[in-house]
């Protein structure tokens, strides 16, 4: 049984707030506005699959709105479930879905499952932004053996960002699934017309309670359209709080979320009209989950989890920015010791949004590499190998070799895996490390809207990659279309310091160069941001620009974790091929760091699974389905082991390599023989173990 401790939460801010006193049959004090409840009856509408099922998810026909410019928050709520849900696993036939993982594998039918949801609005101590939160209670929850699972989204997505991972797995067990946005999502402001989201996805441009605004006074907007019309605002990017730093504290307020409204529904009820709380941690199974940035917000929940809320932690492909810590190295196979371990997310993924576009073109991944044709044009790429090569940041006379030159520096400077050079150049033309780059650099400078860091900006934009309106019906769907981190659902990034007019960053010239080079100006500029210095000179950054790397560098260290889970039980699965978080700086150097902090007292696993990397969808894909295995599968294993570990006293297996045998074809469907289990006793060749200081991955 777990004991109930006192907790004070630690904000962003560094500043001890007492909070998370109230009892779980009261209100928490956290919660903004009305709560908003709905039934779903399983049948018509449900929890999981909002009504399609598994063969409706599975279809590449969308739901359709009945008035494109209007659509019910019913519509965008089972849009936003569709699309979410595909983003992450992979949907196509052959590639596991209806066999190892899907809303009807294990259940009935088609796995729609009947319960409550709850929304509503939360904010942390020091922030006035609003933060969604939801909790959902299948019928089949049982409140004289509770359990919960956290959802917090992947990616920057919004509240149902987790639906297909964490939500699949804790609503098929029974439990009630605690999801959050973690302060990003959707979140858009049309700077034009003062429209954003309200808590159903709908538009409106009154004085409602809206998922974010920008902070400007409507003289400030006026002015900022005046210079700069049809741009976007966008929640994580320009919230001005770093929503990152508060991602821990988000997962445990949903628990007590949870917890509450669990209470209201089967609490005891008192003849004063108050409610007994009979659901609390003493008595509930709590595991912290979820996927990408959701698994790196639940270890850092678990990490600052003083109340004992958490019992055990699942997580596939965190995010987490581990404190760096020089006492210990990584080593894989015979391969390099590497000490350069623990980049931040802006370190590397700056560095691949400069280096990557020519990287691309390089003679070891150039025709290899899936897609890289059809989303590079190789004019663009060599216009950035050119340019990198005139500023001296790739050496070589010929393309050939500063190509080589630029994946040399990602793979041997920036300890990126050889393994992921095959992903990378689809990552790219998805805009991923772009993107990545711009809405992080702002939020950890807490920057606004009106900043436009490195004069970037967002937008819809024509056919020409000129700014323009975004379409009313692409706005009106915005809550179940974007990924909340543009270029997404027609609203892109804009380099307004481009040759001739802002443009798509994708197609922009830059001053420095003259070339159609991917706007590379404004890419250097944000990897100037990141490192504290000129990428061409090497010399410090001075003036306007050092103001905003300073800012940036607290907002780092503010997002780093300690790696102390106290003990409790976890696993982390990855990929060893993950191209948008290399797991140098993320998975492994976390098991280091943990190893260090907890010893002996650790209970942390790592499963590292070769052939699998960080974006399943893409294994719908020739080229990736050939090579490619869903990691997907193997997080799922990971909540099994933890639930088995504690619920019946099964141990966790050693850490350990995982090795998958690729399915060779898009059109040989996956089978048990090309997913091999986590195996309980590890052939010794196949342990992660960490001695004398260093962590030791087999080859």
């Amino acid at each position: 049984m777990k004991r109930i401790m006192l907790c004070t939460l630690i904000g962003a801010t560094g500043i001890a707030l007492s909070a998370c006193k109230e009892p779980f049959n009261v209100r928490p004090a956290f919660l903004q506005g009305e709560i908003q409840m709905t039934q779903y009856d399983g049948i018509t509408d449900d929890l999981l699959t909002a009504g399609l099922g598994a063969t409706g998810i599975a279809s590449t026909t969308p739901p359709a709105f009945d008035d494109a410019l209007n659509p019910t928050p019913a519509e965008l709520r089972r849009l936003a479930i569709y699309n979410n849900y595909r983003a992450l696993v992979d949907t196509v036939p052959g590639g596991g879905y209806g066999t190892f993982f899907g809303p009807g594998v294990g259940v009935s039918g088609e796995g729609l499952i009947a319960g409550r949801e709850y929304r509503a609005y939360m904010t942390v101590p020091g922030s006035n932004v609003p933060v969604t939160v939801m909790a959902q209670v299948p019928d089949s929850f049982d409140p004289a053996q509770p359990c919960m699972i956290t959802a917090p989204s992947s990616g920057s997505r919004g509240i149902y960002g987790a639906i297909g991972t964490a939500g699949e797995w804790g609503l098929k067990k029974g439990c009630t699934v605690v999801y959050t946005d973690k302060g990003t999502g959707t979140g858009s402001h049309n700077l034009e017309t003062d429209a954003a989201q309200r808590l159903d996805g709908t538009l409106t441009t009154a004085d409602d309670t809206v998922q974010f605004r920008a902070d400007l006074n409507d003289t400030k907007r006026s002015d900022f359209n005046d210079q700069w019309p049809n741009r976007f605002a966008w929640k994580h990017a320009h919230s001005k709080q770093n929503p990152e730093a508060d991602w821990g504290q988000h997962v445990l307020q949903s628990i007590r979320f949870g917890f509450y409204v669990l209470n209201e529904q089967f609490g005891r009820k008192l003849g004063n009209g108050k409610v007994l709380a009979t659901i609390t941690p003493d008595n509930t199974r709590v595991i912290a989950s979820s996927v990408s940035n959701g698994g790196g917000a639940s270890v850092r929940a678990a990490e600052l989890d003083d109340q004992n809320l958490i019992d055990g932690v699942a997580v596939s492909e965190p995010n987490v920015n581990p404190e760096v810590d020089r006492r210990f190295t990584i080593r894989q196979g015979d391969g390099s010791v590497i000490t350069r371990h623990s980049r931040s997310l802006l370190d590397y993924t700056t560095a691949l949004a400069v280096y990557q576009g020519c990287a691309n073109l390089a003679p070891s991944v150039r025709d290899s590499a899936p897609l890289n044709a059809a989303l590079n044009p190789p004019a663009i790429g060599a216009n950035i190998c050119q340019s990198l090569a005139l500023k001296g940041l790739v050496t070589g006379a010929t393309l050939d070799e500063q190509a080589t030159d630029a994946l040399r520096i990602l793979n041997d400077e920036f300890a990126i895996q050889p393994e992921q050079n095959l992903l990378a150049p689809a990552h790219f033309g998805l805009s991923v490390a772009q993107s990545i780059s711009m809405t992080y650099a702002n939020a950890y400078a807490r920057a606004g809207v009106e900043d436009r860091l490195c004069d970037l900006s967002l937008a819809a934009t024509d056919s020409t990659g000129a700014v323009a309106p975004l379409p009313g019906a692409a706005e009106a769907a915005l809550f179940s279309t974007s990924n909340g981190i543009p270029p997404s659902a027609g609203v892109n990034l804009v380099y307004d310091g481009a040759v001739g007019q802002p443009t798509r960053l994708a197609a922009s010239v830059s001053p420095s160069d003259g070339l159609a080079d991917h706007g590379l100006d404004a890419l250097l500029c944000l990897r100037g941001l990141a490192s504290g210095r000129n990428p061409a000179t090497g010399e410090a950054l001075t003036g306007t620009d050092r103001g905003w790397s300073e800012r940036i560098a607290r907002g780092i260290d503010a997002i780093r974790a300690d790696g102390d889970l106290h003990g409790k039980p976890a696993v982390i699965v990855t990929g060893r091929s993950d191209a948008i978080l290399p797991i140098n700086h993320t998975s492994r150097p976390y098991v280091g760091l943990n190893q260090e902090i907890e010893g002996g007292g650790s209970g942390l696993r790592y499963y590292e699974v070769l052939n699998a990397h960080h974006l399943d969808v893409l294994n719908g894909f020739p080229g990736f389905a050939d090579r490619y295995v869903p990691l997907h599968h193997y997080y799922f294993q990971a909540l099994d082991l933890v639930w088995a570990h504690l619920e019946d006293g099964q141990p966790l297996p050693p850490s350990q390599v995982v090795r998958t045998v690729p399915r060779g074809s898009i059109a040989t469907p996956l089978s048990a023989a090309n997913l091999p289990e986590i195996s309980a006793d590890p052939d010794p060749a196949d342990r992660i173990v960490f001695a004398d200081n260093q962590l030791r991955i087999p080859q």
